[in-house]
């Protein structure tokens, strides 16, 4: 296989999948074994992050909800000073870089400093983490839509720019990223729009990966079932008729359901 190197000055914006090493793209790994820098983020396996050049300056820029984290203007300018530097330059974030990851925050920097790039797509757990728990994304009995959301924005809040009601009717498989502290208020205002309280959820931590756990419930009961179960982040929330193929399709750990 003949793949581009990441030649000098550049940066390779570049999704690690959404944890399982084996998920990784060849690109990714091809990166990572000639980038003279690698940016990482806080979500990047440790086994990724081994396939690594040796002689790579290996820098942490992790983002984590409610924790102390870097800047993304300061991360964004610091792909660029070493790409000005004339490095070869990988930043790595899990999942895919453009959803709910940064990448397009960080590409229009490169852009805007007329530095070259490159965009290497990830699994994005809401595709990945969904398959490591039996619940297919899309299935031609069940729905022809599926939609992505964020669980809180920037400033940590619940999304007050989405309709609800919208998402609630319009969408029969919703999947929510890091929206385990919120799930309270977000299952109410889909109950509200008028989402069936007694729907199928699955709320899925460290998804793909050994410690990963599926917890099996309904979306009125979801917060408190979550809390019983102390289910952390990162923690994926799918919600919808697809959630019930994991009966037949699971083939990953479970910690069962809840009532």
């Amino acid at each position: 296989m003949d793949l581009p190197d990441i030649a000098p000055g550049t940066v390779w914006l570049v999704g690690a999948g959404p944890g399982d090493p084996g998920l990784i793209t060849a690109y990714a790994a091809h990166g990572l074994a000639h980038a003279e820098v690698i940016v990482y983020d806080a979500l990047v396996d440790s086994q990724i992050l081994s396939l690594a050049n040796p002689d790579a300056e290996m820098v942490f820029a992790g983002k984590r909800g409610g924790r102390p984290s870097a800047n993304q203007d300061d991360i964004s300018q610091r792909l660029v000073a070493l790409a000005q530097a004339g490095r070869r330059v990988l930043r790595i974030k899990g999942g895919d870089p453009c959803v709910f990851g940064r990448g397009g925050e960080e590409a229009l920097a490169l852009a805007q400093a007329g530095i070259p790039f490159r965009l290497v797509p990830g699994i994005t757990v809401g595709i990945g983490g969904l398959a490591y728990a039996g619940i297919p994304a899309t299935h031609r009995d069940t729905n022809a839509a599926i939609t992505f959301i964020t669980g809180h924005t920037a400033g940590g809040d619940v999304p007050k720019n989405l309709d609800w009601t919208a998402l609630s009717k319009g969408s029969p498989t919703l999947v929510l990223y890091m929206a385990l502290g919120h799930l309270e208020c977000i299952a109410d205002l889909l109950v509200t729009a008028g989402r069936n309280p007694q729907e199928s959820v699955a709320i899925i931590t460290n998804a793909t990966m050994p410690s990963q756990r599926t917890l099996f419930t309904t979306l009125e009961a979801a917060a408190g079932a979550a809390k019983a179960a102390a289910m952390m982040p990162p923690a994926l929330v799918v919600i919808g008729e697809n959630v019930a193929f994991h009966d037949r399709l699971e083939w990953f750990q479970a910690i069962g359901d809840s009532d």
